[in-house]
């Protein structure tokens, strides 16, 4: 593949997920975003690691950067450039179970990632709000009602995943198609 093609597919690659990214400012129900699918995307297509990190999180942290201090400003005192830790922890996990899980994309593993995905979200994202939240008592009680208190979200997260992920992999195989020569072999 020539320089110029690798550009386009990497032009592409980081639309795909920045346009993921812009989507999480429609109003979409609580934990409905396309978060897990932006990281098992990047992971599945980026042919060097570094990018696979790099965009998804720039990505995830300027979309929390919009949010945070536009939609969500009242919950916040002053201008917030990090926040909540877990996820972005989660997020990490992510990539790296979606490099493992996807080093083949075909449909059932990209079911799979998305399933696998919203798991470890749920298990990260709710571990971390029950240890500094103060919402839960600091025994494995606590972290089970934290988990418990979770449960309804944890369908927005997984329905999230799952129609994200068929939207993202499902339009750059189709791009794919159309440009075979921008097919990478992973090792």
């Amino acid at each position: 593949m020539s320089k110029q093609q690798l550009h386009l597919r990497f032009g592409v690659l980081i639309s795909f997920i920045v346009v993921a990214a812009l989507s999480r400012l429609l109003p979409f129900p609580p934990n409905f975003s396309p978060i897990g699918s932006m990281a098992l995307f990047g992971a599945a297509y980026f042919a060097r690691k570094q990018w696979a990190f790099l965009v998804p999180l720039l990505a995830l942290w300027l979309s929390n950067l919009v949010l945070d201090n536009i939609v969500y400003a009242r919950f916040y005192d002053g201008f917030v450039w990090f926040s909540n830790v877990w996820v972005y922890l989660a997020f990490v996990g992510l990539i790296f179970f979606g490099m493992e899980a996807l080093r083949k994309v075909t449909v059932p593993r990209v079911i799979g990632a998305s399933l696998g995905a919203a798991v470890l979200f749920f298990l990260v994202s709710n571990f971390g709000v029950w240890l500094t939240s103060g919402m839960y008592a600091p025994t494995a009680a606590g972290l089970l009602s934290c988990y418990a208190a979770a449960i309804p979200f944890f369908g927005n997260t997984l329905a999230g995943n799952l129609i994200f992920s068929a939207l993202m992999f499902g339009s750059f195989e189709w791009v794919l198609s159309q440009k075979p020569e921008w097919r990478l072999e992973k090792a």
